[in-house]
């Protein structure tokens, strides 16, 4: 037989591996190790009072600012050059010192790049600059010009070019390419009122380079006044340049073309070159010729119409027209200077808008 051998219990519990957490006995012997331990720097700002706290923070707060007032200063961020794009009329130098000056003191880093954008779109051939920078020490500036649409003789007799804001962009150069023809007739006061008068005669000026330049009438034209849009009076060119085509609130699209057939026809009589002005009236075209005509009365029509009627104003008298009173000073100074002081000739049959 075999015989069975049974362990003691004891025997059977230590064989048996232990698992999990085994506690230990702390340590309470003081030694140095264990005082280290308890001395962590979240342990020691913990006993800091809370007003050395506070002013710790606002050293701390300074200490930035200062380190960035200064590295914003120092020499890396000084502007060292300014591209400027989309110039063609516009002074570059004039932008690039204006930017200059902007940025003497704050350098790249810390620029007022809204201020300089502003500051650049006074200028009188800029409508808008916009400035970006280009770290550490460049400047892009990106202008948007003001284009020239009009030609304006002021009244001092300067030929300055204006945009469609009614804005003076500088005299006219020799070598700029000429307008279909001028405008006078030009508020020169300043202030709100008279930029949107002026933004008036530049639309009307568009509208009727559009007309004339489709009628093939431009070419005839010299200059157009334009002090009351309600009496557009247009100056011809070339051998009629001293004719005055007086086209009042019509249409003067087929107005001045009305005129200017009468004009022609007009041309054949020995007396033509004495004309000075041309009137559309209702119904009927009336030419003013100056003092020294005396074959007026010879025209045929006007003569069986029996149309000729004394001028309505004598300039080389020092009079001003009847119609031209209640313009402006500037339209009364041209007035005077006029001699059409001779008879008129109507010419009735004619119809227009």
């Amino acid at each position: 037989m075999k015989e069975q051998v049974i362990a003691s219990r004891g025997a059977r519990r230590s064989a048996t591996p232990q698992k999990g957490f085994v506690q230990r006995p702390a340590r309470r012997d003081g030694s140095p190790a264990a005082r280290a331990r308890g001395l962590s720097p979240r342990a020691l700002f913990a006993y800091v009072p809370r007003a050395l706290k506070f002013g710790l923070a606002i050293l701390i707060v300074v200490t930035l600012i200062v380190g960035y007032r200064v590295a914003a200063s120092a020499a890396l961020f000084q502007v060292q050059s300014i591209d400027v794009t989309g110039t063609s009329r516009t002074s570059v130098e004039e932008i690039v010192g204006l930017t200059r000056r902007a940025t003497a003191r704050t350098g790249v880093w810390r620029a007022d790049l809204s201020a300089i954008s502003s500051e650049l779109s006074r200028l009188p051939g800029v409508r808008r600059a916009v400035v970006t920078r280009v770290l550490p020490d460049r400047l892009r500036v990106r202008v948007t010009e003001r284009v020239p649409v009009a030609v304006v003789r002021t009244s001092e007799g300067h030929f300055v070019w204006v945009d469609d804001e009614g804005v003076m962009l500088g005299e006219m150069k020799p070598d700029d390419r000429m307008p279909p023809f001028f405008i006078r007739g030009w508020n020169e006061e300043g202030g709100e009122d008279a930029r949107k008068e002026n933004v008036e005669r530049v639309q009307k000026y568009l509208e009727l380079v559009h007309d004339w330049e489709a009628a093939g009438l431009s070419q005839r034209v010299s200059e157009v006044t334009l002090f009351d849009l309600r009496d557009v009076r247009v100056q011809l060119a070339g051998s009629d340049s001293q004719i005055e085509v007086r086209l009042h609130s019509k249409d003067p699209g087929p107005g001045l073309q009305i005129a200017l057939q009468e004009l022609d026809t007009y041309k054949e009589t020995p007396h033509a070159s004495s004309i000075t002005y041309i009137d559309l009236q209702t119904g009927r075209v009336v030419f003013g010729f100056s003092s020294g005509s005396k074959s007026v009365s010879e025209t045929p029509q006007a003569a069986s119409e029996n149309d000729v009627t004394p001028n309505r104003a004598a300039p080389d008298t020092g009079a001003n027209e009847a119609d031209a009173t209640a313009r402006s000073k500037s339209r009364q100074k041209e007035s005077d200077t006029r001699k059409d002081s001779g008879p008129q000739t109507a010419v009735p049959a004619l119809r227009f808008r």
